[in-house]
């Protein structure tokens, strides 16, 4: 564009134009003006790093905030309501923005806020009032959209306007997925019909990227239309750049390469070759890195002497000279007076601000500086060395590639617009990784997605936050991601045969997604019908998708054992995917194998052989990070090596993580053990101490393992007695002077305030529980800011049952605090009830507590007042059927057994009418419940007598009883055949609730009358040659019944039951005085030892004398009683 053509900042309306500082943008900005600042297009921009695409980002949020410009052009503003989000790969350019955003959009009341792992402190509330979130794409925003919306945050992604993407070709990075996901959602959600009148329904996407070939696909991912896809190459640079890749034989590990190639910074003549005797940054990937790298150099130019490359005249010496007397660190000092500084986050802000300056004015020559101060403040040099395109991962604890971003932000500090035309890039690295940075600085390298390999993990998550409810919405996803795109102009890279149609590639989609769908419900992350259809999210897909594991992480954890120990637990840890690329190397074996032989008995657990002894020998990765966790948690670990370290911080941090999740699986599962085991591993992991170490005072600010060793030496092993030592002592046992000892006990303060928590059984009036109280009493407070958290679980140990869960802050709930809980009472021995207050953060301090639960003995025999002994009946030895349309019955004797059978037998024999009040014993018939189709049209009559001499039982006595129970049981529902009695559940059920309810007797006196008069049954003199008669239990009763209802006559036939009333609410024992005989026609088996002589003259069938015929048939109604029964059964 020709300068004439250049946009000037009075273009823009008079509220916008302080935003900058200049007054002409320059050619890339002057030609994407319009598009930016007069239209809503969706727009894809690819230039050089350092041509001003930060300003193409201001224009787009000023035309969004250009909505708020009244008609008299005033800014009428309304905070959150239209949202614009910046999504940068690293959180040094999110600080860098927030603060230049702050610092220009401040005055206008625009509330910028920053999601990152370093800003823990904002909320949903924050959030929602926001204008502009400026965040990296893992983790922090992931998290934010997946779980603000079932936390009421679906207002604040409604709101979404402008969605911001720097450095866009970090879709190519294995953490380009997570970005791929977020874009992926924003366009599903807004797709989503509650959203059409929302902002996120028009939602803006603008993405910048350095100079890359298939700026097309990012276009139709995003849907750009053409005008707003615009391609800038190298001559927007304002410095024409030079760059030069270098590759290295690697050395044995990572550190020693990078020490090697400090050595060619000057040996080959890198920086007198390339740098024109011009100041020059060289990136190192650590600060200790950075501080060698200018030691070697200082030394090198110490060697020649006046002839020192990086000293141009006197008076450039004479004010390094002053600058070294005027500097805090000793170490620069020695290195200032030969033009060599570095510049890191540990120097002091008076040491740091002296070395930019010195630098800005061209003084020092050379600069070695960490990869932070790629996005730092604007240090720009002639040449840009990058010593090493690996760095150390804190959170992997291993060295690991530069983002192509990062990359591409330190190239873009080489050239200087004011002084230099020209700029130098100097990248060092291995050779089997050179030809990667050639194509990057050269434009060629296609961007590709890496979503495939994580498709599961993203997938879980959107079925979680209900983004995808079912398989179409599923595939629908999936053709939003830039996955679907690249896999139709490059199906091999994702393993797809060339040549496919479209239509083909669409079904390999499809496939893939039932696939991972049909994966996720076959391991109950979620759950679908029967048709694979519907799609709904379960516990453990939600767990999973909150702490960011992968599906194989998650596998383990839902595999582990019922009764997962501490060190069941730390196998699932040390199997994780997430440390699956540390590998066992051969020279770490020797020390390995000494540390898990423990000779001095430091580990808690071994890696034991096939005998159960412990293994010689360590042969596998994951036996290597048990043995390393066990080491550091120990609190003095032997392995001191730099790279077994690496691995330890590693296991601990993602260890952590995973302890967790699996804390919540088993609190979820009510898995007691489980879940105790894991928060302790938890706990312990992130301590990096066991809770039985000596050394638990690490865990307080300002004691290291020098100070906790002392303190040891002196008793003090405990917060408590930490808290009661002397200050004066501490100080001479540590070897410090004034006021240390009082420092090591403010640090005290840092722990979260002591509870008590006490654990009581109070009486329940629920049959068959127990109720217990837990209370809280916070008995301190904490001064600190900070929350603590704590979780409270009641358990009953012999089950290992989780009754009760609640996560509490602990200086925020109510002291005291009191929960209930009723927990079922043990029906033998006894149940131990735990209750545990386990924090969140500090091992040591936990409160546990336990109550014993033992069973209760109620007597639940029924005893009268008037009477003094328990109510029975004889038993019955002769049983006879009457036919209802015979006028008369057989008179028939039977042989009367001896009456000196006694009172235990005849308890064991003689139905007593509690019925199905008592459980029944293993020997005892057991009363069973059966209906029949005849309930009001048949009726029999049954009575129990002795012989000629006994006193009668009629029908009417037996089933008024029947009536009376009958308003205490449960009702039965009724059954279409009689052949399939009810369970022992069912009576069992019935017998649990009808236990407490003794049976009232009206009439005492009628009723012992009635029993004193009955006769036992007396037993045969030869009870070897005979079988005793059939006990007439409810089983045999409920028996004739059904043999007899089809005989029965109708009730309406019978007119003496139409003119009397029916009642149905009689006294028990009512006066009797009719009879009624009943014969068993059937054999049945004994129900007990005893034997009885059979009556000569019937043979198989028996009889009893009773009255005569007419009475029976007079006195009484023989079909009312089967009517009450068949009703209340």
């Amino acid at each position: 564009m020709d300068s004439y053509s250049l946009k000037s900042v009075s273009d823009l309306p008079d509220p916008f134009r302080s935003t900058f500082s200049f007054r002409y943008f320059n050619s890339l900005q002057s030609e994407c003006f319009s598009a930016c600042f007069h239209s809503d297009i969706n727009m894809v921009i690819s230039a050089p790093t350092g041509s001003g695409k930060t300003v193409l980002f201001e224009l787009c949020i000023l035309r969004l905030l250009s909505k708020f410009m009244s008609q008299e052009g005033k800014f009428v503003h309304t905070k959150g309501t239209l949202k614009t989000i910046y999504i940068s790969p690293s959180k040094a350019l999110v600080q860098e923005k927030l603060r230049s955003w702050n610092q220009k959009l401040g005055s206008w009341g625009i509330y910028c806020l920053e999601l990152t792992g370093d800003n823990e402190s904002y909320n949903i509330r924050n959030i929602q009032e926001a204008d502009i979130v400026l965040t990296t794409p893992e983790v922090k925003f992931d998290s934010v959209t997946r779980f603000g919306i079932k936390d009421g945050g679906l207002s604040f992604f409604s709101d979404i306007s402008l969605v911001l993407i720097d450095e866009v070709h970090l879709l190519n990075d294995p953490r380009g997925a997570a970005l791929e996901a977020i874009v992926s959602r924003i366009k599903m959600i807004g797709r989503s019909p509650q959203m059409k009148t929302s902002p996120l329904a028009h939602v803006r996407f603008l993405a910048v990227s350095a100079t890359i070939p298939n700026t097309d696909d990012l276009a139709e991912w995003l849907m750009v239309p053409t005008q707003g896809i615009k391609r800038f190459g190298e001559e927007m640079r304002p410095v024409k750049l030079t760059t030069k890749v270098f590759g290295y034989t690697p050395a044995k590990n990572d550190f020693l390469f990078e020490k090697r190639l400090q050595n060619y910074l000057f040996g080959e003549y890198l920086l007198m070759q390339y740098s024109s005797r011009k100041s020059a940054l060289v990136f190192c990937s650590t600060r200790k890195g950075a501080q060698e790298a200018a030691q070697v150099l200082s030394q090198t130019a110490m060697t020649h002497g006046y002839s020192n490359p990086f000293i141009k005249s006197r008076d450039q010496q004479e004010r390094l000279r002053e600058a070294s007397l005027s500097c805090g660190d000793k170490q620069m000092q020695s290195y200032i007076l030969y033009g060599v500084g570095y510049h890191n986050g540990g120097l002091s802000p008076k040491d740091r601000s002296l070395i930019e300056g010195l630098f800005l004015n061209g003084d020092l020559q050379v600069l070695c500086t960490t990869n932070t101060l790629a996005h730092g403040i604007n240090l720009p040099a002639h040449t840009v060395i990058i010593k090493s395109t690996q760095y150390y991962n804190k959170e992997k604890g291993i060295y690991t590639e530069y983002d192509r971003s990062m990359i591409l932000q330190m190239c873009g500090r080489a050239g200087r617009p004011p002084f230099d035309d020209t700029g130098t890039v100097i990248i060092m690295t291995r050779r089997e990784t050179a030809h990667l940075y050639e194509n990057l600085l050269g434009g060629c390298e296609l961007v590709e997605s890496q979503l495939l390999p994580c498709v599961t993990e993203h997938l879980a998550a959107e079925i979680v936050q209900l983004t995808v409810p079912d398989i179409t919405r599923a595939i629908e996803w999936m053709k939003c991601s830039y996955l679907y795109v690249r896999m139709k102009k490059n199906p091999q890279n994702y393993a797809i045969k060339k040549g496919l149609s479209g239509t083909h590639i669409e079904k390999h989609i499809q496939e893939v997604c039932v696939q991972k769908v049909k994966e996720l419900s076959d391991y109950q992350m979620i759950w679908t019908d029967e048709d694979g259809f519907v799609l709904k999210p379960l516990e453990p897909g939600r767990l999973m998708t909150k702490y960011y594991l992968k599906f194989d992480t998650m596998k383990h954890i839902m595999k582990a054992p019922l009764n997962c120990s501490i060190e069941d637990a730390l196998h699932i840890v040390c199997r994780a995917e997430e440390t699956s690329w540390i590998q066992l190397r051969r020279n770490e074996k020797k020390l390995l194998n000494d540390i898990n032989s423990d000779k001095d008995g430091r580990l808690r657990f071994h890696i034991l052989g096939d005998k159960g002894k412990i293994k010689k020998r360590i042969q596998s990765r994951e036996e290597k990070l048990f043995i390393l966790a066990n080491d550091c948690l120990t609190g003095d670990p032997l392995a001191h090596d730099l790279s077994l370290t690496q691995d330890m911080n590693s296991v601990c941090s993602n260890g952590c993580r995973i302890a967790k999740c699996m804390k919540e699986y088993f609190i979820y599962k009510k898995n007691y053990k489980g879940a105790l085991n894991s928060i302790l591993l938890a706990k312990s992991l992130h301590q990096k101490l066991w809770d039985d170490s000596p050394y638990l005072l690490k865990q307080l600010p300002g004691i290291g393992m020098v100070t906790a060793k002392a303190l040891q030496s002196m008793g003090v092993k405990s917060f408590e007695s930490l808290s009661e030592a002397d200050p004066r002592k501490i100080e001479m046992v540590t070897g410090r002077k004034f006021p240390f000892g009082n420092h090591i006990k403010e640090s005290l303060l840092s722990l979260p305030p002591k509870v008590d928590m006490k654990v009581e059984e109070i009486t329940c009036p629920n049959y068959g529980k127990s109720k217990l109280v837990v209370t809280l009493t916070r008995l301190s407070q904490s001064p600190q800011t900070k929350r603590h958290y704590a979780d409270m679980v009641v358990a009953v140990e012999e089950d290992n049952l989780i009754v009760f869960h609640e996560k509490i802050r602990v200086e925020e709930f109510t002291s005291p605090y009191s929960a209930t809980i009723l927990v079922t009472s043990p029906l033998q021995g006894k149940l131990t009830v735990k209750a545990d207050l386990i924090f969140e953060e500090f091992i040591g301090i936990d409160v546990h507590q336990k109550a014993i639960l033992m069973k209760n003995i109620i007597n639940y025999d029924i005893r009268h007042i008037n009477a003094t002994k328990k109510f029975s009946l004889s038993q019955p030895t002769d049983v006879c059927i009457i036919d209802p349309e015979c006028d008369y019955a057989p008179n028939v004797s039977a042989d009367r057994p001896d009456k000196s059978t006694n009172s235990k037998n005849e308890e064991a024999f003689m139905p007593s009418f509690k019925l199905l009040d008592e459980d029944s014993d293993e020997g005892e018939p057991v009363v069973e419940n059966n209906n029949d189709d005849h309930d009001d049209d048949d009726a029999a009559a049954v009575a129990v007598a002795d012989d000629d001499d006994c006193k009668i039982v009629t029908e009417r006595t037996i089933f008024d009883h029947i009536r009376e129970k009958a308003k205490s049981l449960p009702s039965l529902a009724a059954k279409p055949t009689t052949e399939y009695p009810p369970s022992e559940e069912t009576l069992s059920l019935i017998r649990k609730r009808t236990r407490d309810r003794q049976l009232a007797l009206n009439d005492t006196e009628e009723f012992l009358d009635l029993t004193d008069g009955f006769n036992p049954c007396e037993e045969s003199s030869e009870p070897d040659k005979h079988i005793r008669s059939k006990i007439p239990t409810g089983e045999n009763i409920f028996e004739h019944i059904r043999k007899k209802a089809k005989s029965f006559p109708r009730i309406d036939e019978i007119r003496s039951i139409s003119s009397k009333p029916s009642n149905t609410n009689f006294d028990l024992f009512a006066d009797a005085k009719s009879n009624l005989i009943i014969l068993d026609p059937e054999p049945v088996k004994p129900q007990c030892k005893e034997k009885s002589q059979k009556s000569p003259s019937l043979g198989n069938r028996q009889c009893c004398s009773l009255a005569t015929t007419a009475e029976t048939r007079e006195g009484t109604d023989p079909f009312r009683g089967f009517k009450s029964v068949f009703s209340f059964l």
